[in-house]
């Protein structure tokens, strides 16, 4: 038996009793909906800082049925609706039928490992660099930038320091993935973020800013950005911009089921954040498109290859 939902203008088809269902869209198979469901379930728990056993507990759901629901089996629209009460998200969020508002970096960068994992292209506006482009070294001192970013002498500094933790590990994953898969990556960097990026180094808190071997991380970090140019490596194209750049950090991801949209306040070069803000992801088509638009005007005004490389040079 089927159960139709009506959410935000949208019509949900929930097959009980083991038959898939989907989103009432022409471009998503039935059995790739419900599976997109179970992974936005199992990003928005883990932003919780929740095990399946304790959502389980939480919400009266056997364990099996949670593992189930995250392996993106079909999830009855009562129980969905227990979850996402515990969860803190709407249903709407889960069923990718409104926009996915997240307050996590966790949940965030969980949703990014878990989009990266099917896209082909991947346009990022992300500073000052972005971080699938990043060497091993820096996430060698990652986590230390970081913690660096917690104040210590906040009350949930430990849990804060277990989040960050939990979201290196995420974070390891997206670059393990993408290094695998080699998705077709256009990324467009500020030379302003660039300058100040070396200026201060790969620090989390302006207390450190200036210390030698921190800026020489930075400057190693834009240094493989200028090898990146001049060699310009199938499937990596980077744009150079020498005068204003969005404030918002997002990417475009192609080849999935539906394009779809991420904006972001999460930071992971200088001065980092992952603590505050409210991240977003939509598949809506008039956000994709427009911002899509800017990406390509961006692009046509950005330096590439030799001529963006010498530029940087020249401020390093």
């Amino acid at each position: 038996m089927a159960l139709l939902l009506f959410l935000d203008g949208f019509c949900i088809v929930i097959e009980h009793k083991g038959r898939s269902g989907s989103v009432n869209h022409p471009s998503m198979t039935q059995s790739s909906a419900i599976e997109a469901v179970g992974a936005r379930l199992r990003a928005a728990r883990m932003g919780a800082g929740l095990t399946p056993d304790q959502l389980a507990e939480l919400t009266g759901v056997s364990r099996a049925a949670i593992y189930r629901y995250e392996a993106g089996h079909p999830i009855r629209v009562d129980t969905l609706g227990r979850i996402a009460d515990h969860l803190g998200v709407s249903i709407g969020s889960l069923l990718g039928v409104s926009v996915e508002y997240i307050s996590s970096a966790l949940t965030f960068f969980e949703r990014m490992r878990q989009i990266e994992e099917k896209a082909e292209r991947i346009s990022v506006m992300f500073g000052p660099v972005s971080y699938l482009l990043t060497t091993d070294r820096y996430d060698a001192l990652l986590p230390t930038v970081l913690r660096e970013s917690v104040p210590t002498d906040v009350p949930d500094h430990t849990d804060a320091l277990r989040q960050i933790d939990r979201v290196v590990e995420v974070l390891k994953q997206r670059k393990t993935t993408y290094r695998a898969r080699r998705p077709h990556v256009v990324s467009l960097v500020s030379a302003a973020e660039i300058e100040a990026f070396c200026a201060s180094g790969f620090v989390g808190t302006q207390a450190l800013a200036g210390q030698k071997d921190r800026r020489e991380a930075a400057r190693a970090e834009v240094q493989n950005i200028i090898e990146l140019l001049k060699s310009e490596p199938m499937g990596i194209q980077i744009g150079v911009l020498v005068d204003s750049m969005p404030g918002a950090s997002f990417q475009i991801f192609r080849g999935t089921s539906l394009p779809e949209l991420a904006m972001s306040p999460f930071r992971l070069g200088a001065l980092a954040n992952v603590r505050f803000g409210v991240a977003t992801i939509t598949s809506a088509p008039e956000a994709v498109a427009q911002h899509e638009a800017i990406t390509e005007r961006l692009w046509r005004r950005s330096l590439k290859g030799s001529e963006a490389a010498q530029y940087i040079e020249k401020l390093l």
